[in-house]
């Protein structure tokens, strides 16, 4: 059986450690801890391992937020890998700082890289897990929030939380979406 969990962000330095990127924070991770290093690949770099018996392709796109579902078409196609075996981990400004959020389905909720998603794959019935970085930001500066970095608080909490990303995200592969959901959303 294979899996596709792809960690959305945004390419280059300027970006690393901004609260968008935190898809990509937890895709390396994931990566880290089944030991599988990240190869530049088509749309994206690519890391593979196994979980539990289970095949887990990691992907990190580089094509930019606003054009993932180019990424995520392309390998659960060339892979085969069904809908109901693809994770995204994406951030959330509806949700407290370091909230998880785990989902069978649902909208964009005006996320570029999930609205991307959801036009390439002509449905928004996939697995989405959610980062929550608050939405403290005064009106209209929403972009330079979610393109910043990280305050103090936030860094001292972000690698326990990058951790329980990780977990669920492995759960999600090995124990299904409904048993993650239950064991690991809100905590």
């Amino acid at each position: 059986m294979k899996y596709l969990i792809v960690g959305l962000g945004n390419k280059g330095p300027e970006y690393e450690n901004t609260r968008h990127n935190i898809g990509f924070k937890v895709a390396e991770k994931i990566a880290e801890t089944l030991e599988a290093p990240f190869k530049t690949a088509n749309f994206g770099w690519m890391a593979e391992g196994k979980h539990k018996g289970r095949k887990v392709f990691i992907l990190k796109p580089d094509t930019y937020m606003n054009l993932s579902g180019n990424a995520v078409r392309f390998w659960m196609q060339k892979e085969n890998i069904p809908l109901e075996n693809v994770l995204i981990i994406t951030d959330d400004l509806a949700l407290p700082f370091g909230t998880l959020r785990m989902k069978m389905k649902g909208s964009d909720a005006g996320h570029n890289g999930l609205k991307s998603i959801n036009e390439m794959l002509q449905t928004q019935n996939y697995a989405r897990l959610r980062f929550g970085i608050s939405a403290d930001f005064s009106q209209g500066r929403q972009v330079d929030y979610v393109l910043g970095t990280w305050n103090e608080e936030e860094t001292e909490k972000l690698g326990e939380r990058i951790e329980k990303f990780s977990k669920a995200s492995l759960s999600f592969v090995f124990a299904g979406i409904g048993n993650t959901m239950s064991a690991f959303n809100g905590k």
